[in-house]
């Protein structure tokens, strides 16, 4: 299914030229509507893992990939599905809650943006897409399963097999299985409903399958190769998420002095849109409300806040009208907003791939990007394990006396401490 658009575009209207070592989208063998897509969200040459994703999954080929979100892996299998759901039109009669191609995530923020990647890459074909995730209206979900037909479904577990208990959702018709982040599937306790999920889709040689993780341990090894058949591995080393774009700080403070630094970080360095990452939802509560009395254009988003709330404070965040969003890792990943200046790590994070996640929010697409990290007596012992996961040694100081002098919003004036 397609518009027809191929009367009043053509690839010409997108020139790439060859580059040595690069890998160009007009290299493979793209439909012209997608290509249009394509070009509108200004993508010229492949990112390493589209580039060796393509090469086997357009060919129809199974993929096991390991990647850090910012390095395109969404695009990656975006565009097989798309591009092999275009060429292939259903002939027989279709009926509403069959998708043809199901992409599974393990949360509300990454199922949405990808749902947001796949129709910006769908808009100029006649491609539904849509996403079923918890915390949105469900009734609205419902009616749209119940009387539209879905080409690509989002989905996170709980929700799908709310659907799919209801008989609103039928996975048999699957075409294109696609699990993202599987690493996080496993530590958040979704394994069994993803099992359940993929019991429902067509056996394996029926349908083509993707799943990508930021770790390759054994037990995502072992998932991966029973839900997929002599399937291609692909791995992009994740350093120059971390290193090229990124300058990293960690200042050694005390508890009781953070906020007093993160205050005066933020109006002494003129941060304009800056994410800030705590490990606890009273702590970004509490943060967000003493930078609020305090004059700043905040706002938080957790677990507890509810979905639409954390959507209309993101799209305020993107569009500049907040200059701090105060966040815990539900944030850290699948959230893509250009132009974050600076992350502040509150708290240095348990996992050292959340430290990787978190950083990545700046520095995207080549631009530089600056990460400040606060390490106290409660968490300074995670350094040597976030260093290792990184693969560079971070470079530690105790910050300025000036940055942890008490300042008055409204006059300016300086209080030292103690």
């Amino acid at each position: 299914m397609q518009k027809d658009n191929t009367s009043t575009w053509t690839l010409d209207q997108f020139p790439v030229p060859e580059k040595d070592g690069e890998t160009r989208f007009h290299d493979f063998d793209l439909d012209l509507n997608l290509m249009r897509g394509i070009a509108e969200q200004g993508f010229q040459y492949c990112t390493p893992i589209q580039a060796e994703v393509l090469e086997h999954t357009l060919a129809g080929a199974d993929a096991i990939g390991r990647a850090q979100t910012g390095t395109g892996k969404t695009a990656a299998f975006l565009i097989t599905v798309i591009n092999d759901l275009l060429r292939n039109p259903i002939q027989v009669k279709r009926y509403a809650g069959e998708p043809r191609a199901l992409i599974v995530a393990p949360t509300r923020e990454l199922a949405m943006q990808i749902e947001k990647d796949a129709r910006a890459l769908s808009k100029y074909t006649d491609l539904q897409v849509m996403s079923v995730v918890g915390g949105m209206n469900f009734n609205r979900q419902q009616e749209r399963l119940q009387n539209e037909l879905i080409d690509i479904l989002v989905a996170t577990p709980g929700r799908l097999l709310d659907f799919a208990k209801r008989r609103d959702l039928w996975l048999d018709r699957v075409e294109f299985l696609v699990l993202d982040e599987a690493d996080r599937m496993l530590d958040m306790g979704f394994i069994p409903d993803v099992k359940r999920i993929v019991g429902m889709t067509p056996k394996t040689r029926y349908r083509q399958t993707q799943l990508f993780s930021a770790t390759f341990s054994d037990d995502v090894m072992n998932l991966a190769r029973r839900w997929t058949e002599d399937a291609e591995v692909v791995e992009i080393e994740p350093a120059q998420v971390t290193t090229d774009t990124v300058e990293q700080k960690v200042y050694i403070t005390n508890a009781d002095d953070k906020f007093t630094l993160l205050y005066n970080l933020i109006t002494g360095m003129n941060m304009d849109k800056v994410i800030v990452f705590a490990n606890r939802r009273d702590i970004t509560r509490r943060v967000s409300d003493r930078l609020h009395k305090k004059g700043l254009k905040v706002s938080l988003i957790s677990g507890d806040v509810p979905q639409t709330q954390r959507m209309k404070t993101l799209e305020r965040f993107r569009a500049g009208d907040l200059q701090v969003l105060i966040a815990t890792d539900v944030a850290g990943r699948g959230i893509h907003i250009d132009g974050v200046s600076h992350v502040v790590n509150y708290n240095l994070p348990e996992d050292p791939e959340d430290y990787v996640h978190r950083i990545g929010r700046t520095g995207r697409a080549g631009a530089s990007g600056m990460s400040i990290s606060f390490a106290c007596e409660d968490d300074a012992f995670l350094l040597p394990e976030l260093e290792n996961a990184i693969g560079m040694k971070l470079e530690c100081e105790y910050p300025p006396s000036d940055l942890l002098a008490e300042k008055d919003a409204d006059n300016g004036k300086t209080h030292q401490p103690g």
